[in-house]
């Protein structure tokens, strides 16, 4: 690869374009003074050495990556409930600014390691000064607690290069099964904790009303 930033370009500008319209999701939600599914948005642009660790070890040519490696650039959004994923699923269905090219469903279908997402992969039109380049971006769709098991995962993955112990991989299986339990528990007081998120934001509000009216009173009696 010649130019690395020339050729990381479009990515980092179709990741940035695409975490402004998915917190701008969530922050319509907010507006309708609905709940939303989407609790927060991440994204990246994986690192040079990570394309070339990955195009080795998937035989993929560097002339191909465009083609044939759909996580260059990625995006998360992350779900308090795993009753909201299908709901962002479905919202990301609807948009017509991108294209949907695959869906893959680690949620029923959980991988051997205990990895748990919702992956779908989109063919992005980014508008560069050369024209339109189309790109491939994977988003990622999981709870905090799929999340924060697939965090240390990854982190475990780089130190034993795959190569897992059979205890830590044991452990590893537990543990992604008591983050799933801990999902499905808190999916069954669902109700009792948006009520309770509700009524914290509508106090919160309340205190800075009360902050700025006393913060004006001041200002006039100077």
């Amino acid at each position: 690869m010649k130019n690395w930033d020339q050729f990381l370009a479009p990515y980092k500008q179709a990741v940035d374009e695409l975490k402004i319209k998915f917190k701008g999701m969530r922050g319509q939600f907010e507006l309708a003074s609905d709940p939303s599914p989407i609790e927060f948005v991440t994204g990246r642009v994986k690192p040079i050495a990570s394309i070339l660790d990955k195009a080795k070890q998937k035989g993929i040519p560097l002339n191909k990556l465009e083609s044939e490696m759909q996580d260059i650039a990625g995006l998360r959004m992350m779900c308090q409930f795993v009753d909201d994923i299908g709901p962002v699923v479905e919202l990301l269905r609807k948009r017509n600014d991108f294209e949907i090219v695959e869906e893959r469903n680690y949620i029923s279908n959980k991988k051997e390691s205990g990895y748990r997402s919702y992956h779908v992969v989109i063919r992005y039109p980014v508008q560069m000064v050369s024209g339109e380049k189309k790109i491939l971006v994977e988003i990622q769709i999981r709870t905090l607690a799929m999340n924060f098991w697939a965090t240390i995962e990854h982190s475990l993955n780089y130190k034993y290069k795959g190569q897992f112990p059979e205890d830590i991989q044991l452990r590893l299986q537990r543990a992604a099964e008591a983050a799933f339990r801990l999902d499905e528990e808190m999916s069954l007081i669902r109700g009792e904790i948006q009520e309770a998120q509700a009524f914290f934001t509508r106090k919160k509000e309340l205190q800075q009303d009360e902050n700025s009216e006393l913060t004006n009173l001041n200002g006039h009696s100077e």
